[in-house]
């Protein structure tokens, strides 16, 4: 980022109050930060994690090669995102709740797949608003929030719309689905994502660790803040979640589909 982030806002057209709020959340996340921060910033740790991460995703297109060609190619690209987001972690959540070999569906393991279409989508825009904005166009930080915010909200309902459309719902349909469910669930996971990158890495240049570090483990704890919202949503009928991995699997009849 270009400069600290309390700097940059108090800097902008932001209204006061959301300043102040701001700079409480800073002052609150100060000690957790002072201990995560330094551990991001290690060359080390960026290397560790994009090790991970490609052996993750090496994994995943084994399995999906070897045990899962009936998924869909939207859900393929959606996996290898999360994935390639989150490393093991986004591989434990395809594992235990996107592969048609899954036993039997349920709330938790609907919300983790639909978190994950969300997800997949606004890393896209949040990678390239935060790295583009930044890198390119040496936006301010105001201006890197606005860019990555409006990219995050448009790459998330395309990656949502997209499968809907795979599962046969019709392009406007899907859009009405998307817009009206997936709304909540992106401005919650963008607002903690962004946030948690501009309070570890609101100073931070490109050229440093701590930068891509920041960014990939704000998406993770985006992710994170995103889930309960996603499965209240399910549970409440505002959406239905995506469909079952397991009735995708060529080799079961619809009878013999999991259970929902």
């Amino acid at each position: 980022m270009p400069e600290p982030a309390t700097i940059a806002l108090a800097s902008s057209s932001v209204p006061e109050w959301a300043i102040h709020v701001g700079k409480g959340i800073e002052h609150a996340l100060a000690p957790a930060r002072s201990v995560i921060e330094p551990i991001l910033a290690s060359r080390w740790t960026l290397g560790v994690w994009l090790t991970l991460n490609l052996v993750s995703l090496a994994v995943l297109w084994w399995d999906i090669r070897e045990r899962n060609r009936n998924l869909p190619s939207m859900m393929k690209l959606v996996w290898s995102l999360v994935v390639g987001y989150s490393g093991p972690i986004g591989l434990a959540v395809y594992w235990f709740t996107g592969r048609t070999q899954i036993d039997s569906d349920s709330l938790w393991k609907k919300g983790f797949r639909s978190t994950s279409h969300c997800y997949s989508g606004c890393g896209i825009g949040e990678v390239i608003g935060i790295t583009a904005a930044t890198i390119i166009l040496s936006f301010t930080t105001f201006w890197v929030v606005v860019t990555t915010f409006t990219l995050a909200y448009i790459a998330g309902f395309a990656f949502t719309i997209g499968p809907l459309m795979q599962e046969g719902v019709g392009f406007g349909e899907a859009v009405k689905d998307a817009l009206w469910s997936e709304t909540p669930s992106i401005t919650i996971m963008e607002i903690v994502a962004i946030g948690t990158d501009l309070l570890l890495a609101g100073g931070a240049g490109w050229t440093q660790p701590l930068f891509w570090t920041a960014l990939l483990f704000s998406l993770s704890i985006g992710f994170v803040a995103a889930y309960p919202v996603n499965a209240l949503l399910i549970e409440f009928g505002v959406k239905e979640g995506m469909g079952n991995p397991a009735e995708m699997d060529g080799g079961r009849s619809s009878g013999q589909s999991a259970a929902d």
